[in-house]
């Protein structure tokens, strides 16, 4: 992107804030010569150049008001958002702050002094909460950035209503240094863009550890970094699914019954300890979370906050403390019920919400239905879990109906993944982490041992060659493998390869297991790089065959089936 894109993307994001005239949209919009300014100084050459962010206003920008959606509860931070900073670092532009359910407590975009923020293509529906402003900035096509803050789904259900992406890491992977807490120890900022390879590249630049956030939290060493080759996804029950409006149900049918056509193969299971644990976010006591966030500001000023929303909070503050502790201990039997329930499959799909109402409908009955609408999104948080929203099937009506591929803690980029391979689209990559391993022989796709790296999680990113100072032996060995053995520039072949990406400690237990001749060492690729690839001992080259004319093993291996290989010794 030229300078001159990026000035232009501004003009015409102003120039389509006045066309649709939503004016709910936005608590603290900048002026728009500001965010020109802004614009000028970018770098081009940095990922996020000139794309243009909507922060949800419980996310602070340096010299922006945080009101919360409560005009009382404002102050000028000096500081942005770790999160937003790292944003901005690569490139992007902020418009302004964008409104939300008040105190992030809602799921439907009503709850706000600031006026309810209504869906961008049906004016008489919710745009789902709590970041209901920045859901609509996207869809409106103002920003291309939105970010959210997602406790309870906040990040997905808005994502669902408009046909966004919505991307919810596993809690403490993006840092929410700077974030006005809702339930501290469940809080997420959460991205919302049209497509899953912005979501993601804007996620990424977000994730890191931060200092200053005492539950921030690095990807482990041990990181799976791909989905498998045929996913095996988890789908609810019918009884299950049972809060489901008809469109939805019906929409969500035709969804599962079109997965095996997209490459998944998939099993039903008992999901109702997962919802019986999303409960305990509101009606049980670790709600008490929410009063210690901003229950003293809220007894003080009780009338200048949304009715309902004070109500929430203040009850917070009723829970005993036996209780809590009897609520963490629930969930921390049910995340391990979690994570034995998901053993053997890529993800668990669900819907992302159960209806999409009107806002009259919520005004008549504000809590019951915020509350049915979280069926399948609260639990996440509490159980550690990931979870990326995305376009579903729509209903038969053709409205938007999303879903949402949730995974256990740290399995984000599977993650992502399913995301891709459900609206077909390449997946990009979320966790960079890892070290690059070039496979040659009995690895590469296809082969007997192939499934040592995909039981690691490796990432496969692409095929590759060698330097032209490699030969290649067959090493005899059973299964069939060879070694690499590097000799001068040009006395050798370009040996094609596949490259992969692999955790750090997938790489460990990876070395471990080889078996004798076989070990790893730097390997130089045709491009100059150096990765990780396989050698053998001086012994075990050159008592092996030299297969080097086939420019590869698979190569190799078909000849060695025709019965035309010339065996020659390694010279």
């Amino acid at each position: 992107m030229q300078q001159h894109d990026i000035s232009e993307r501004v003009r015409q994001a102003y120039k389509r804030i006045a066309e649709v005239d939503r004016p709910e949209i936005w608590i603290t919009l900048r002026d728009e010569d500001d965010v020109l300014a802004d614009a000028a100084t970018v770098d081009t050459a940095l990922p996020l150049a000139g794309l243009l962010v909507a922060v949800k206003d419980n996310v602070d920008v340096a010299g922006l008001p945080t009101t919360a959606a409560c005009p009382e509860f404002a102050y000028t931070p000096d500081r942005t958002a770790t999160a937003v900073a790292r944003l901005v670092e690569q490139g992007a532009v902020i418009l302004g702050k964008t409104n939300l359910d008040q105190f992030a407590t809602g799921l439907v975009g009503t709850r706000s002094s600031y006026g309810a923020v209504r869906c961008a293509w049906d004016l008489e529906r919710v745009s789902g909460g709590s970041s209901s402003g920045s859901a609509v900035a996207v869809a409106l096509g103002i920003a291309d950035i939105g970010i959210g803050t997602d406790t309870a789904g906040s990040g997905r259900v808005p994502a669902a209503f408009h046909g966004l992406v919505g991307v919810k890491t596993s809690p403490g992977i993006v840092p929410t240094t700077g974030v006005v807490p809702a339930c501290i120890d469940f809080d997420c900022v959460t991205v919302l863009a049209v497509d899953l390879e912005t979501a993601t590249l804007a996620t990424q630049v977000m994730t890191g550890y931060d200092d200053a956030d005492p539950r921030s939290r690095r990807w482990p060493a041990d990181v799976r970094l791909s989905a498998n080759t045929v996913p095996h996804i988890a789908v609810p029950r019918a009884e299950d699914l049972e809060q489901l409006c008809p469109d939805y149900r019906e929409a969500f049918d035709r969804q599962v019954s079109r997965l095996e056509a997209k490459g998944f193969t998939h099993s039903e299971i008992d999901i109702s300890p997962l919802l019986d644990a999303a409960t305990l976010l509101y009606d049980g006591a670790i709600v008490a979370q929410r009063f210690s966030a901003v229950g003293a500001f809220v007894e003080r000023n009780r009338s200048s906050c949304d009715p309902t929303v004070a109500q929430i909070i203040l009850n917070a503050a009723e829970p005993s403390a036996h209780r809590y502790v009897d609520d963490v201990s629930v969930l921390e039997r049910t995340k391990r019920f979690a994570v034995a329930l998901l053993d053997g499959f890529d993800g668990l799909l669900l819907p992302t919400t159960t209806e999409h109402p009107t806002i009259v409908a919520v005004q008549a009955d504000p809590v019951s239905i915020n509350r049915r609408m979280g069926t399948f999104t609260n639990f996440c948080n509490l159980l550690n879990m990931a979870a990326v929203a995305v376009p579903g099937t729509p209903t038969r009506s053709g409205a938007p109906f999303g879903v949402m591929f949730v995974v256990p803690e740290f399995h984000d980029q599977i993650a992502i993944d399913l995301a891709a391979r459900l609206i077909g689209t390449p997946s990009p990559s979320l966790v960079t982490d890892g070290h690059d391993v070039l496979v040659v022989g009995a690895h590469l796709e296809g082969f007997p041992v192939h499934h040592q790296l995909t039981d690691r999680g490796a990432r496969y990113l692409g095929e590759v060659h060698t330097s032209d100072a490699y030969r290649m032996v067959d090493l005899g060995t059973t299964p069939a493998k060879p070694g690499l053995v590097r000799h001068h520039t040009g006395e050798g072949s370009a040996i094609v390869g596949e490259l992969y990406r692999m955790s750090a400690a997938g790489l460990g237990t990876f070395l471990a297991a080889l078996p004798a001749p076989m070990g790893l060492t730097s390997v130089e690729l045709s491009d100059g790089r150096w990765v990780t690839g396989f050698c053998c001992s001086h012994e075990a080259g050159e008592a092996g065959i030299d297969v080097t004319e086939f420019g590869g093993w698979r190569a190799y291996m078909a000849s060695v089936s025709g019965g035309s290989l010339d065996r020659a010794p390694l010279l």
